[in-house]
């Protein structure tokens, strides 16, 4: 198994035209987070659509994105799906791709028991034979929580399997999986979930992935640095920017997130039904409370810019 560290990873969004993957923008958009700070790319995540997309659909994406990326930054593939099958199968396809790790998450809808939830994360890194990362987030997906028994159990089990992407906010949840993850394999990986980067870097978080990135990437590229340093300190008036943008594009959702960048002058087509799109009387609202936290103010316009 190739060794993989986990970093700064952008999460694009996925460009539509007329209900369509929209294959020429989407080059602008791995650009764009290429030439502003993204270490690696995780695609497609939720706020990718990955769950409006077929698995056809997601495999082309990944391939595209593999074959136009030509190796500057890894791609992490989301392999998430219902079924273990379905996943397992799409963790097959990353592997032959050309992904360099895979992140799943609990199965869609389904409340399994947490002796099905590993061996649902084990037959994905057997198919997959790349360094998977497991997903929790349990307020998008039915309070389903990966539990420390779970990730304990899964490291005895699968040599693969490498890390966990947290998104609960939960600081004791944190702690736990720290502890006894790392007790069992002190290279475990832990990674933040959200852009609340400080209380995750403070519990041993080492990488990030960000779907903001691709409205702000240079503030959270700043809070993901000062973090690595354990410059909390400094990090601080970051953290509350970047806490004031996850606010604002939670209330939305990915129609939120895609009003946000077009804002930002790069128009990426609206979200896939039955997703809706934010309309221009709230994108102007909150592009207005972004600008009066200096949130956007010095982020790059448009599809130019890099660091």
């Amino acid at each position: 198994m190739t060794t993989f560290t986990f970093g700064f990873a952008h999460a694009p969004v996925t460009p539509f035209t007329s209900g369509q993957i929209d294959y020429v923008r989407y080059r602008q958009v791995l650009d764009f987070h290429i030439e502003n700070g993204a270490e690696q790319l995780a695609l497609p995540m939720h706020a990718g659509e990955s769950v409006s997309l077929t698995a056809e659909e997601r495999k082309a994406l990944l391939s595209f994105a593999v074959a136009h990326v030509k190796g500057r930054v890894p791609i992490i593939a989301n392999v998430s799906e219902a079924g273990t099958a379905l996943a397992a199968s799409l963790a097959a396809h990353a592997k032959k791709a050309g992904a360099a790790a895979v992140v799943a998450t609990v199965p869609y809808y389904w409340t399994p028991p947490q002796s099905m939830l590993v061996e649902h994360f084990a037959a994905i890194a057997d198919a997959g034979q790349l360094p998977l990362f497991v997903f929790n987030a349990p307020a998008e997906m039915n309070e389903m929580e990966v539990a420390s028994k779970s990730v304990v159990e899964l490291l005895h089990r699968s040599p693969s399997f490498a890390g966990l992407i947290d998104a609960s906010l939960d600081w004791q949840y944190m702690i736990e999986i720290v502890t006894v993850a790392r007790a069992v394999r002190p290279d475990f990986q832990f990674v933040s979930g959200t852009e609340y980067m400080i209380s995750a870097a403070a519990v041993g978080a080492t990488g990030l992935v960000s779907p903001l990135a691709g409205i702000a990437p240079q503030m959270v590229r700043s809070l993901y640095d000062l973090c690595r340093a354990e410059k909390f300190r400094e990090a601080r008036p970051v953290q509350e920017q970047a806490a004031i943008l996850y606010r604002a594009i939670a209330a939305g959702g990915e129609g939120a997130l895609k009003a946000a960048i077009r804002s930002m002058g790069r128009d990426c087509g609206p979200p896939r039904p039955p997703l809706a799109e934010t309309d221009h009387a709230a994108t102007d609202t909150m592009m207005a409370a972004l600008a009066a936290a200096k949130v956007t103010a010095s982020e790059p316009q448009g599809w130019a810019g890099g660091l």
